[in-house]
């Protein structure tokens, strides 16, 4: 349940987040995800570092002519310059030429830092922090303060880690940040600090920054909300430097649903599985499906007595509703499988399975064939065909006679390939030949071309991912091979697989198998299940 009281999100996927070494985001994607971090419901989005690069400094140049219905614009710099005062630095100048509402300043917390890494003395950090905050403060700009290395610096020398926080309050911040910046605090360590820091400054709002090095960002950060943080900063996926920073794909629903706490707007939560795969394929990333909350595996469900008790009561195995995220539950079909996983299958691609189709040999089936290298995780289009053809009045749309694939060089033409493939479609054989850039290509066009005239729909189907994984290596040219074929129709897909010693014959099955499924999909206007996002 949602409680009156409010945590602030404060977004830095668009500046922490980059700082993961293969992230490099253009000034277009960069606007683009910070339209759906608006969408979403975030307080803050920090766009960056005006003062570091030209492609912030463009940023927030557009940015400040954009609308923005939810957030606030943050711009992120450090403290001045040990030797100036803030109106002679670049870098504090930079934050008001942004024109970003809202200034993030950094400073120093740790003993350690200021003396061997700004090489100055203790006075003049707490100067630069106190002074740069009251000079942007003064120039109409919201101040929030981010203590960097706090949790190390309070355990360094607590007392000078706490003045530094009384210069940013003197100075004019409105929220202090607590960064635990080389993410190594435990959460018990970030909650007895954060009360210190509560017990000496019982009227400051504080926020939380954690970092992921010790696996621990997150849990940090709800312990930090647990003590009195009103504001959490982090981002989307947890990217970040080194192991990352919090991931707010978590936390945002702990906070709302296991705290009850206000994070986002009434009902925006549900665009958190969108948004994560968005920022991601923006990000030219692959989504992690293992992520909680929002991974495709989240709510997916392999063995056999979990589907069983899901089949009666969703609560059994699933700790909220996948809906409340924007995401979905999923059963998957392996060697581990029940009968509740094969009917639930069925059930999802739109199978009616009769009385008396054999559910539970097609179980057999699918465990003795994985024992000998197919894997039906990724292959359901395979699996719901072995239902399909238990069915007594089931029709297979072809069958194979034979085929023959081959590959040659020919001078003056280099390498081809050349299948021919005959089938049989009702009472006719049909006998075709078709080149490729390789024997399975080839194999693909010859099928097609025997059965267009007899099935349109073909047309429309593609072979969009073909992956071969070797499954023995030890046994050379003898091993056995999987193949898993992905073919799509429009905006849907379907997965199939083959298993052999014999890569051809592999990639023959799993090319069927995608054939078939998609001509039974289409001659019973069955949509197949939704494409991976």
């Amino acid at each position: 349940m949602r409680c009156a009281m409010k945590i602030e999100v404060y977004d830095t996927t668009l500046r922490d987040g980059t700082q993961r070494t293969d992230i490099s985001l253009s000034v277009n994607d960069k606007l683009n995800i910070a339209r759906r971090l608006d969408m979403l419901g975030v307080d803050f989005i920090e766009g960056g570092w005006p003062g570091s690069n030209p492609k912030d400094a463009e940023f927030f140049a557009r940015a400040a002519e954009m609308e923005w219905k939810h957030a606030q614009i943050a711009a992120f710099g450090a403290t001045c310059a040990v030797e100036k005062t803030p109106e002679q630095d670049e870098n504090i100048l930079a934050l008001l030429e942004s024109r970003a509402p809202v200034c993030t300043v950094v400073g120093k917390s740790s003993v350690l830092h200021v003396h061997e890494v700004l090489r100055t003395t203790l006075e003049n950090n707490l100067r630069i922090i106190e002074q740069s905050l009251a000079y942007l403060k003064a120039q109409g700009r919201r101040v929030i303060y981010d203590a960097e290395h706090f949790f190390d610096g309070y355990k360094e020398d607590p007392e000078y880690a706490l003045q530094t926080l009384a210069a940013a309050l003197r100075g004019g911040a409105e929220t202090l940040v607590l960064c635990d910046t080389n993410g190594g605090s435990l959460p018990w360590e970030v909650g007895e600090i954060v009360r210190a820091v509560r017990v000496r400054f019982p009227h400051a709002r504080l926020g939380i920054h954690a970092h992921n090095d010790g696996e621990c960002a997150v849990a940090n950060s709800l312990a930090a909300v647990r003590e009195g943080c009103v504001q959490v900063q982090g981002t989307i996926n947890g990217y970040g430097e080194r192991c990352g920073n919090a991931n707010l794909c978590s936390i945002l629903p702990d906070l709302e649903l296991k705290m009850g706490y206000t994070c986002l707007p009434q009902g925006h939560l549900a665009q958190l599985t969108d948004l994560s795969h968005y920022v991601a394929e923006v990000a030219n990333l692959a989504p992690d499906e293992h992520l909680a909350y929002v991974g495709k595996a989240a709510f997916a469900h392999k063995g056999g007595i979990h589907v069983a008790a899901m089949r009666r009561t969703p609560r059994s195995y699933q700790h909220i509703d996948p809906a409340l995220v924007g995401n979905t539950s999923q059963v998957v079909v392996s060697e581990l499988s029940g009968r509740g996983n094969l009917l639930s299958k069925a059930e999802e691609y739109g199978i009616p399975l009769e009385e008396g189709v054999d559910v539970s040999g097609v179980l057999r089936e699918v465990k003795a064939l994985e024992a000998q290298g197919f894997s039906f995780e990724a292959a359901d289009a395979s699996v719901m065909l072995m239902l399909l053809r238990q069915k007594p009045d089931y029709q297979p749309p072809f069958t194979l006679v034979d085929f023959t694939a081959g590959v040659e060089h020919r001078q003056g033409r280099g390498i081809f390939a050349e299948a021919t493939v005959k089938v049989r479609v009702g009472e006719q054989v049909i006998h075709t030949a078709a080149e490729g850039n390789g024997p399975v290509a080839a194999l693909d066009a010859a099928l097609r071309k025997a059965l267009l005239p007899y099935y349109p729909a073909i047309s429309a189907f593609h072979l969009s991912d073909y992956k071969v994984r070797i499954l023995d290596g030890p046994n050379g040219t003898s091993a056995t091979t999987r193949v898993l074929i992905e073919t799509r129709n429009g905006h849907r897909s379907w997965g199939t697989v083959g298993a052999s010693t014999n890569i051809i014959e592999a990639s023959w099955r799993a090319l069927a198998d995608s054939i078939e499924y998609g001509i039974w999909v289409a001659e019973h206007q069955v949509e197949p299940a939704p494409a991976l996002p």
